[in-house]
This record gives C-alpha cells, sequence and structure tokens, in this order.
C-alpha cells in the first residue's frame, strides 16, 4: 500500500496528512516549533491533553495564529500515564474523565470539534479490559455528537486491537505505534490494521531506527535521490503503508522531511531496506 506522492489520504471520509507533526516533549518550545513546522508546510499536528509529555494549550496557541485549515489529532491519557497535572477529576468515572478531558483539550485547542480523537494506551498491558471499553464508549458518544471526525488508539498490541474491534461500535480509524524496524516496523499490529482497513501512524520512525537510517547499505539510496538516509527511511515507511509521525525541532530538516512523499524507491531498494529492517 504505497502512499506516496499524495499529501493527504481518505480516512472515513476525512481527508487526513500522511504525515504528522509530533509535539510531544517539547515543552514551552512547543508554540514555536508548531508555528516553524506548520510554516514548512505542515498541514496536521499530533498532540496530547498529558501536561508530563504534551504542552496541548502552547499548541493550541500556534495554531491559533496559523492561517488555514489544519489537521488536529489528540488524545485521552489514563491516570497512570499523567503527572499530578490533571485535565479531569481522578475521582470521577472514566467516561467523566473522558469528557472532561476533552473539554479541556477543547479550550486548550480553540476548537469545538477535533478531527481525531485517541486513546493514548490501554489500561492494562495484555488485555482490552473493561475501562478500555467504557473509554472507547465515551468516545463513541463523542463522535456522534458530532465533536470528533475520527477516533483511534495508541500503543497498543494486536490483543487490545482484537478486543476493541470486537465489541467497538464505531470502529477504530488509526492505530499509532513506536515503530521499531527490528520488528518489522510493527509488522504484526500492521498486517491486522491492514486486514481490517486501519490507517497506522508510526511514530518514532527515526529515534528508535539509528541503526537503519546509519547503515552504510542506505548511502547509495540517498545519493541516487540526493536526500538524506533519514527521508529515505520515511519515504519507505510510506510505501509499506505507514502513515509517519516526526516531531524534528530543526526547521530545516522540518522541510526536508515533507519532501519524503515524492521520492520513488525501487523494487530493489525496498528490498533492501526490507531486509534490514528484519
Amino acid at each position: 500500500m504505497d502512499l506516496g506522492l499524495e499529501r493527504t489520504v481518505d480516512v472515513q471520509g476525512v481527508r487526513v496528512p500522511t504525515m504528522l507533526y509530533g509535539t510531544a516533549w517539547k515543552e514551552d518550545a512547543t508554540y514555536g516549533l508548531v508555528k516553524d513546522a506548520l510554516a514548512a508546510g505542515f498541514l496536521g499536528i499530533d498532540t496530547a491533553n498529558q501536561r508530563k509529555h504534551y504542552h496541548e494549550a502552547e499548541a493550541g496557541r500556534a495554531l491559533a495564529e496559523c492561517a488555514g485549515d489544519v489537521f488536529v489529532q489528540t488524545k485521552f491519557t489514563y491516570r497512570r500515564g499523567q503527572d499530578e497535572r490533571l485535565p479531569y477529576d481522578p475521582s470521577a468515572s472514566l467516561s467523566e474523565q473522558v469528557r472532561q478531558s476533552f473539554a479541556s483539550s477543547q479550550q486548550h485547542l480553540g476548537r469545538r470539534v477535533v478531527d481525531a480523537y485517541l486513546l493514548h494506551g490501554p489500561e492494562l498491558d495484555q488485555a482490552w479490559s473493561a475501562g478500555d471499553a467504557e473509554v472507547w464508549r465515551a468516545m463513541e458518544a463523542l463522535h456522534d455528537q458530532g465533536l470528533v471526525r475520527l477516533i483511534g488508539v495508541s500503543n497498543v498490541r494486536p490483543v487490545h486491537l482484537r478486543g476493541l474491534l470486537s465489541a467497538a461500535r464505531v470502529r477504530p480509524a488509526f492505530v499509532q505505534n513506536r515503530c521499531y524496524a527490528k520488528q518489522g516496523f510493527d509488522r504484526d499490529v500492521r498486517e491486522l490494521c491492514a486486514a481490517e482497513g486501519i490507517r497506522y501512524q508510526g511514530f518514532s520512525l527515526l529515534t528508535a531506527n539509528r541503526d537503519l537510517w546509519g547503515h552504510k547499505a542506505l548511502h547509495p539510496v540517498a545519493r541516487r535521490l540526493s536526500v538524506t538516509p533519514a527521508q529515505v527511511v520515511l519515504r519507505y515507511a510510506l510505501s509499506i503503508g505507514i502513515l509517519p509521525l516526526t516531531g524534528t525541532t530543526d526547521t530545516a530538516h522540518m522541510r526536508q522531511d515533507l519532501g519524503y512523499p515524492s521520492l520513488v524507491l525501487t523494487s530493489d531498494e525496498q528490498a533492501l531496506i526490507g531486509s534490514l529492517a528484519g
């Protein structure tokens, strides 16, 4: 499923950028970096109402100063993934926590309607839980109300996704996972997503795979295309159906990363990268 050459793809009737700018771990630099990313040409951002790793309000401040339509994706995060700066009452039911967190995100982002809303990670490591089911129903309610256009999950294993699919009334549009080349770029989850018509978003494609994009075998490919090895990896990811996220803080890299969809890898080059990935 090569998604190259297109800047957006259709997901359940919504146009979604083929690359999102990730805002995690940027703290007070979030505002300036989001502005830089949008100025560089990014069409969408990914954030979360999780103050421990994101500054959603600063992302929203940058969005307010941006002309044009920007795809915005944010997340609900369980208490275990938060610090003391909670966007909800921890004593409330999970469904009420979702509603409170979403209302807070609406304020932070200056938007009544959010393009995509994700469960930031399942409650348990080994199973889709009753708590996850309650959270998903609350997210489905936001979707029913027209407040969220697409819903999805993050940081899941096949067991979580199967549990979700067995009970979901509104099917997930996205799975967003950290993507390790040594695990075939999360092959098990990606293949399940492909079979179920779910778009796979990959993060840490570069930071988690330095051995791959630093491999000398990629240098001839990069030279042929007059790009960086990192761009080659991003283009390969797109060729196997991954919508990448990048969180680079370098404005030159922002512009470079956005050029990757137009690159054309030969079948031999794709096979080479696949063999290096494992």
